[in-house]
């Protein structure tokens, strides 16, 4: 049952991104890059609802009240990072514009990546290291200005449930050359929507908002430091089944 629904989520997925991803591409010409971004939350919404009408997955939120609370007050979010899921969910639910950092190769994917290039956001050749980073300063600093909120998932890549990546302090180090806080998040995405699996379970994933941690006065490696220990305790503390005999470190 659960494959059938997951060939069904993926067959509707592929029909609707279709005309969604031609109409973000004309559309773009004519609205602002604001109003183009909430079309584009829009769909993602509907994506988000679809996983909890056909595949059954649902999200429970807490730590709202944790976001910045003014338009144009900035902040890094730092995310983990286990499936999919987490990247349609945190435009659908942010209450301001989000920009992501992603790799320049997502813009070749046919229609999504194609809509994605058509967003105010922040594309890199992870090959060039040095000149990423400062493409990465430079927009996101310019973004944060006007009011979007900058996205990470500091792991880099997407990792099995229970495990845990290594935390690259990229995120952190984009905070402290901007002057914002970080904004950690836990996310058990993995429950449900497996990291290198095609069948989905129903079930719910959880969505941990930490406090913002700011990144006056801080190196580097000892703000990302602190934001990975919040993120793998609260990890364990969402999803204890699947951290039996671990500890965080």
């Amino acid at each position: 049952m659960n494959f059938l629904r997951s060939i069904a989520h993926l067959v509707w997925m592929t029909i609707t991104v279709i005309p969604w991803a031609l109409f973000v591409v004309v559309i773009s010409y004519f609205v602002s890059s604001t109003r183009l971004y909430w079309i584009c939350a829009a769909w993602l919404r509907l994506a988000v609802n679809s996983g909890t009408w056909i595949l059954g997955i649902q999200n429970r939120i807490q730590g709202m009240e944790n976001l910045p609370q003014g338009s144009k007050d900035p902040a890094v979010l730092l995310v983990k990072h286990q499936s999919t899921w987490e990247t349609f969910v945190m435009p659908a639910i942010m209450p301001h514009p989000l920009a992501y950092v992603f790799k320049k190769e997502l813009l070749s994917v046919p229609f999504f990546g194609w809509a994605m290039g058509r967003l105010d956001m922040i594309h890199i050749d992870r090959k060039q290291r040095s000149r990423a980073f400062a493409k990465v300063v430079q927009q996101g600093r310019r973004l944060m200005e006007e009011g979007v909120w900058v996205i990470m998932f500091p792991e880099g890549t997407r990792i099995p449930r229970g495990q845990k990546g290594e935390y690259k302090s990229g995120g952190a180090r984009l905070a402290i050359a901007a002057g914002v806080p970080v904004i950690p998040i836990a996310v058990t995405s993995a429950r449900c929507w497996p990291t290198r699996a095609f069948v989905k379970t129903p079930g719910v994933v959880d969505i941990s908002i930490g406090k913002a941690i700011s990144s006056e006065g801080r190196s580097a490696e000892e703000l990302m430091l602190e934001v990975e220990i919040w993120i793998e305790s609260e990890m364990h503390r969402l999803d204890p089944e699947a951290y039996p005999q671990s500890v965080v470190h």
